[in-house]
Order: structure tokens, then C-alpha cells, then sequence
């Protein structure tokens, strides 16, 4: 909070926000045996395997936002799992291609289902799912996504 704004910044409601969606998701997904950031994962190789698309670990922790030693870490517990195959790039023998099993495919195709339902009940103070709101707020969204991290600044000590 600032004493500019007499209420929560913009960046603590996101902050909550997104903790308060990670919880939810966590919880609807732990009976298909996954947790938030595996559903990030097999959610979206199942999108990508919609469009014929079979990723690299880099190609999909810049697609979900996370680290690429974390999506390596998931991917091999998922594997573990039977839901995830990883073979290497025919292009680049240093790269690791990912790939839904026949069982990670039907995880994640309800999986997907438990999510969409659930969004559409967090949404619903927007008027839901396909509510002109939630279009203008999945834009803001996406605006404030775009901008890119600065670069950090470094700490001098004799300034």
C-alpha cells in the first residue's frame, strides 16, 4: 500500500489475486493427481497438440511463463506419472521435446473441463466466462503482460 492510494495497490490485488486462482486451481485439480503448475503444463501441450505443435522445454517455459529448469523438473515428475513423453529434437540433440501420453492426453482433457468450470465461477462478478468484461479484463491482463521486465538497475554505492 502507498500513501498516494488510500487502498491496496494494483500490484498487491494481482499479487492476491493470482495466489487466491492458484489455491482454487490446486484444489480442483489434485483429484486428476496434479498440482496448479502440472495443470499449467499438461494444459498447455494439450492445446499444443491440438494445433499438431510438439514443443521443446525452452519453447514451452517461454509459452507458460515459467523458469525452464522448473518446467524440466515438472516434466520429468510427469513422465514419472505416465502423463508426459520426453524425447530428444532431431534438430537440436541439446533440446527435449514434450509430448502427452494417451493417459496425460485424457488427464489433461478433464483436467481443462475442471479448470473451465471453475473460471467460469471465479468470473462470474464479470458476468463470466464469455462476458464482454471478462474480455476487457483478459486484455488489460494481457497489456500488463506484454511490457517487458526492465533491466535491473545496478546497486552502486557511492551514488
Amino acid at each position: 500500500m502507498s500513501k498516494e492510494s488510500p487502498g491496496p495497490t494494483p500490484g498487491f490485488l494481482v499479487w492476491r489475486l493470482a495466489n487466491k486462482w492458484r489455491v482454487a486451481v490446486d484444489r480442483a485439480v489434485a483429484p486428476l493427481g496434479l498440482t496448479h503448475a502440472q495443470y499449467v503444463l499438461v494444459g498447455s501441450l494439450y492445446g499444443m497438440r491440438r494445433t499438431g505443435e510438439r514443443p521443446s522445454q525452452r519453447r514451452l517455459a517461454d509459452h507458460t511463463g515459467l523458469e525452464a529448469l522448473y518446467v524440466s523438473k515438472l516434466a520429468r515428475a510427469l513422465e514419472a506419472a505416465g502423463m508426459v513423453e520426453r524425447t530428444r529434437d532431431p534438430r537440436d540433440p541439446r533440446a527435449v521435446q514434450l509430448a502427452l501420453t494417451e493417459r496425460g492426453a485424457d488427464v489433461a482433457e478433464r483436467a481443462v473441463a475442471v479448470v473451465q468450470e471453475l473460471l467460469q465461477r471465479l468470473l462470474e462478478p464479470l458476468g463470466g466466462l464469455d462476458a464482454e468484461r471478462t474480455r476487457a479484463f483478459t486484455d488489460e491482463l494481457t497489456s500488463l503482460l506484454d511490457v517487458p521486465l526492465a533491466p535491473p538497475v545496478p546497486h552502486d554505492p557511492s551514488t
